[in-house]
């Protein structure tokens, strides 16, 4: 993490047009740079969203033909670091404050290229925005360059986190715009600069495609839905839903929605609780508020613990470990070549979390960070949701700091 970045090899930057370009060709990328002033050059801070792999390749095409240097979390590293690195590649942690990456990113400003971060940490789990960091705005100072956002539209629905494939979304389109001139990310509050990106970020992937009447024709279009709406809207039950083909189910009361082509859910019975998707996910939310702010959430599972310190790979412990997230934050517990651990991350220290599903294919899991380690955790319970662990983690940090 402390190893400083390389500019992006001058002979690397046209093979990553080569990955990038055939992929927005066949998706028909539309980037509107009506609002990016053409005489603006490097160095400046782009700051993307994040739904999908294609991010990457859309976001090399919006700056052709600039290099960059691009903070990547340490999975992404995995048996490529070499390469990574010699392309611009930054290494960091998921949501851990990191003094070596904000230090790294003001070499690669100093180098005079771009620098490009994905400042949710995360694809977003049901096509809308996560939450961005309140220290966002701070970097946005530090950096003392004009900010530029580019905000993506279909690449979520054309892949979506809960079931990652290509559903031939297209046209997908880009906003790219100047947000902050230099001199205004010295001028501006920290305030005024965090409600403006937040205000930036605002999106929503499934209204877009009912918008654009984007049809998805795909049979299997609702397959993994059931990750994040894990909670009934009509009997209330949690983790007993599940999803087939175009067709979601609530295995405790029997109801089933259906996802039409342009992303919309109709109950087969009764009221159709929410017909967008995101209207349901932000109910589950409120939920979990509801926990919160009662004092009774909490969750405890055995684990399995799969640890990354490096880019080398995965260490996976021989004995399950213990995790709890409740009132008070993570803790996990265990044992390493026969010495016990106890490591905890205390609610105040995440805004938010990642989680993955079925990670590799080896389960759900969410991962938490040291400034040393990565620590997958794939919870043993029958039923749970780590999309529910997310939610809390966000509510908890909330509570704590509003």
């Amino acid at each position: 993490m402390r190893r400083h970045p390389n500019r992006q090899w001058r002979i690397l930057t046209p093979v990553t047009w080569l990955l990038s370009f055939p992929k927005a060709w066949a998706h028909r990328a539309r980037v509107d740079k009506t609002e990016f002033p053409k005489e603006l050059k490097p160095p400046y801070f782009l700051l993307c969203n994040h739904n999908s792999f294609m991010d990457f390749m859309i976001m090399t095409k919006a700056i052709f033909p600039r290099r960059a240097n691009y903070v990547v979390a340490i999975d992404g590293f995995i048996g490529i670091e070499g390469l990574l690195r010699a392309a611009g590649g930054i290494g960091t942690r998921k949501f851990v404050r990191s003094i070596s990456l904000v230090k790294n990113m003001l070499r690669a400003r100093n180098n005079g290229d771009i620098v490009v971060l994905f400042p949710e940490a995360r694809y977003s789990l049901c096509g809308t925005f996560s939450v961005l960091p309140a220290s966002l705005g701070k970097m946005v100072r530090k950096m003392n360059v004009p900010v530029v956002v580019l905000i993506m539209h279909g690449h979520h629905v054309n892949s979506p986190y809960w079931h990652v494939g290509n559903r031939g979304v297209k046209p997908v389109e880009s906003q790219m715009k100047l947000l902050f001139s230099a001199e205004e990310t010295q001028e501006l509050s920290l305030e005024e600069i965090n409600a403006q990106l937040n205000v930036a970020f605002a999106y929503d992937d499934f209204a877009w495609q009912r918008e654009k009447a984007v049809s998805i024709k795909d049979a299997k279009r609702a397959e993994g839905l059931h990750k994040v709406l894990y909670q009934c809207p009509a009997c209330n039950t949690e983790y007993q839903m599940s999803s087939r083909e175009n067709k979601l189910q609530c295995g405790s009361c029997g109801k089933i929605w259906e996802m039409s082509e342009f992303g919309e859910l109709q109950a087969e019975t009764g009221d159709t609780e929410f017909s967008h998707i995101p209207d349901w996910y932000e109910w589950e939310r409120s939920n979990v508020r509801c926990e919160v702010e009662n004092g009774t959430y909490r969750f405890e599972s055995a684990v399995r613990i799969e640890s990354l310190p490096n880019a080398k790979g995965f260490i996976t412990f021989e004995e399950p470990g213990c995790l709890i997230h409740a009132m008070d934050g993570f803790t996990l517990s265990g044992v390493y070549q026969g010495e016990p651990f106890l490591l905890r991350w205390p609610v105040s220290s995440l805004y938010s979390c990642h989680i993955e599903y079925d990670y590799k294919g080896r389960g759900d899991c969410v991962d938490l960070n040291t400034e040393d380690d990565t620590f997958y955790l794939f919870p043993t319970e029958e039923y749970f949701s780590v999309t529910k662990l997310s939610l809390a983690t966000e509510e908890l940090f909330k509570l704590n700091v509003f």
